[in-house]
């Protein structure tokens, strides 16, 4: 690949193995030259290959050969972009291409008859290419971000929360799986989801140039972008998520000492909850189900009674705040309410606030009398 890579360049320049184009065979990395004295370095590197396919390309593939390439294997690995079973078959791996899914070998495709492979861990959505290199590698992604053992029990929790909010949707999109089952056409349409801003790199058909350089510089800058946004997300995972986690978990434990019916929680400190409590009631199986949460509002110092909704997705509550105290404020509100210092109840009722904390918890027992 080198004879075709510095026909491309003067005669004192060589591409670096582990960041070179070579178009001949479709493979591919970051291009950077350096002078021929350096030559000694250049017969030094002998990267591993990674293959898949090459013309037009998805998330899942651009994804899975970033995901590879942060394990310490195939860390610094070249792209090989290939259709050819003879070149695949040199390959150190192989996604999302060659009709084998083999992890003792490192082949990872999911188009074959037969492959019915899932996540496991009670998810049961048909993996892509990156779903099967999560499968097998996120757990050495997230322990070294965390710097955790692969075995701590934090590094399972974000895995499995990671798929959930993350992976899941570039598995069923890449095969073809709705996220509703229903017949009724969709009301809007959403072509912003990362799988579509990944697939909008593929060359236009009125682009002039369709080379092989082109389209391989386009892969290049899915993977960048496919890549930055699941290590956006493990940080996310690893800074806010799991620390949320264990802020809701001891606030929920402690909800019967804020009311008898257990169904009041109060957080000590304020962080992302709506998502950890309803997974943790249903881990746990809290019964009955938390209806309130109150929490001090920061800014203005008071305190706020938010209803909790059916469903992280819904802007249904479980139980909102009664409707004669909807749309009130202030004197008004305390009049109607009975409660001293309320600030305000919205016109949905999903959420009030008073200025103290004994009048935001007279207000969540009230509305479940009510």
């Amino acid at each position: 690949m080198f004879t075709v890579a510095t026909k491309l360049l003067a005669p004192s320049k060589l591409f670096i193995p582990h960041k070179t184009f070579s178009f001949s065979s479709f493979t591919f990395m970051a291009a950077a030259t350096f002078s021929t004295s350096d030559a000694p370095l250049k017969r030094k590197l002998s990267p591993t290959k990674i293959g898949t396919h090459n013309g037009s390309f998805h998330c899942d593939e651009a994804l899975g050969c970033f995901m590879l390439r942060l394990t310490n294997k195939y860390s610094g690995a070249e792209i090989v972009r290939t259709r050819d079973p003879q070149v695949l078959e040199t390959l150190d791996a192989v996604l999302d291409v060659g009709g084998v899914y083999d992890p003792s070998r490192d082949r990872y495709d999911h188009h074959q008859k037969g492959f019915a492979e899932v996540f496991g861990h009670g998810f049961t959505t048909k993996l892509s290419s990156a779903g099967l290199i999560y499968k097998h590698f996120g757990t050495e992604i997230i322990a070294k971000e965390v710097q955790l053992d692969e075995g701590h029990p934090d590094v399972h929790r974000l895995y499995l929360a990671i798929y959930k909010s993350f992976m899941e949707a570039i598995d069923a999109i890449d095969n073809g799986i709705n996220q509703y089952d229903t017949d009724q056409p969709p009301k809007y349409v959403n072509n912003t989801h990362l799988s579509s801003r990944v697939g909008k790199f593929n060359l236009d058909w009125t682009d002039p140039d369709q080379s092989f350089e082109k389209e391989n510089e386009a892969f290049q800058r899915a993977m960048a972008l496919a890549g930055t946004e699941f290590l956006d997300s493990v940080r996310f995972h690893v800074k806010s998520w799991l620390p949320a986690r264990s802020i809701v978990m001891a606030c929920l434990a402690a909800r019967t000492d804020i009311d008898p019916s257990g169904e009041i929680m109060v957080l000590d400190r304020f962080c992302p909850w709506k998502l950890h409590l309803h997974e943790l009631e249903q881990e746990l199986k809290i019964e009955p189900s938390i209806k309130y949460v109150l929490y001090e509002d920061e800014r203005s110092k008071g305190w706020r009674v938010q209803a909790v909704a059916k469903s992280p997705e819904s802007f249904e509550s479980r139980k909102a705040l009664p409707s004669q105290w909807r749309g009130l404020r202030d004197d008004e509100l305390s009049k109607e309410t009975g409660i001293p210092g309320c600030v305000f109840v919205h016109m949905s009722g999903f959420i009030g606030g008073n200025h103290t904390y004994e009048g935001a918890l007279a207000m969540a027992r009230g509305g479940l009398k009510l």
